[in-house]
C-alpha cells in the first residue's frame, strides 16, 4: 500500500491532499494570495487528522516540483523537504504542469486533442508545455510570451485545451476556432495522486538533501521607485 501525502503550491492556491494507492481520500485547498506560509502545515495536519491516519503512516511525501510561483515553490518544497527528513520518508516530485495536464485527462477522458496548462508568470508571459492525450510532451517545459502567432500549428491540427491561471489572459490573443479554455482549479494536490503513485511504485525518489524546486527563471528582485 502506498500512502502518500501530497502538497502543491506552485501558484496562489495551496493545496494539501493524501492519497492510497493513486487514489485521492483528504484534500484541504484554498486560493488566496501569500496564504502558503501560514497555512501549508496546518492544511497538512487537518489532513493528516481528518484521515485517522499518524505521520509515521505515510510511505512518501510528494510535492509539486514547478514551474511556478518562486516564493509559493519554496515553501511548498522546503517543508516537503522537511517532512521527508523528519519521518525518513523518500520525497517524489511532480512536474506542476504535467500534473495539470493530468487533472483536465480524469475530468476528459474521451478527449483526444493536445492540452496547454499555462502557469501565470506576469505580463503576457507564462509557463508553458503542451502534452498529448497519453501525457506525452509534444513541447517540453518553457517560458514563452503569448502572441498572436503562438501555438499556430498546434491551433491548425489539433483541438488544445488551455488550463490553468494563465489561460484567461491569454483567451482574446490566442482565439481561434480550435483553442478551448477552461476556468478551473487545476493546481490541485489532489491531481497528483495517480502520478505520484507511478513514481512511487517504480522508485523514482529525489535526493532529499539536494533536490530544489524546478523554478525555470531566476528570482528577480525589485526595489520600489523612491518617491519624490
Amino acid at each position: 500500500m502506498g500512502t502518500i501525502l501530497q502538497i502543491e503550491t506552485a501558484t496562489s492556491v495551496c493545496s494539501v491532499a493524501l492519497s492510497v494507492d493513486g487514489k485521492t481520500i483528504a484534500i484541504k485547498e484554498e486560493k488566496a494570495q501569500n496564504i502558503h506560509a501560514s497555512s501549508l502545515t496546518l492544511f497538512i495536519e487537518e489532513v493528516i487528522k481528518s484521515a485517522g491516519i499518524n505521520y509515521a503512516d505515510l510511505d512518501a511525501i510528494a510535492v509539486s516540483k514547478g514551474p511556478g510561483s518562486y516564493t509559493g515553490l519554496r515553501i511548498g518544497v522546503s517543508t516537503a523537504k522537511g517532512l521527508c527528513f523528519a519521518l525518513d520518508k523518500p520525497l517524489i516530485a511532480i512536474n506542476t504542469l504535467k500534473m495539470m495536464a493530468s487533472g483536465y485527462l480524469d475530468q476528459h477522458p474521451n478527449f483526444g486533442g493536445l492540452i496547454c496548462p499555462m502557469i501565470d508568470a506576469r505580463r503576457m508571459e507564462v509557463f508553458t508545455a503542451v502534452f498529448d492525450h497519453d501525457l506525452a510532451e509534444v513541447q517540453h517545459t518553457h517560458a514563452k510570451i503569448i502572441d498572436e502567432k503562438s501555438f499556430a500549428p498546434e491551433l491548425q491540427n489539433h483541438f488544445v485545451a488551455f488550463i490553468g491561471d494563465g489561460a484567461e489572459k491569454c483567451r482574446t490573443t490566442l482565439d481561434h476556432p480550435n483553442g478551448h479554455f477552461y476556468s478551473q482549479n487545476f493546481n490541485s494536490a489532489a491531481l497528483m495522486s495517480e502520478l505520484a503513485f507511478e513514481c512511487y511504485l517504480s522508485k523514482s525518489f529525489e535526493d532529499v538533501a539536494y533536490f530544489e524546486p524546478f523554478y525555470l527563471k531566476d528570482f528577480v528582485l525589485t526595489t520600489p521607485k523612491k518617491k519624490v
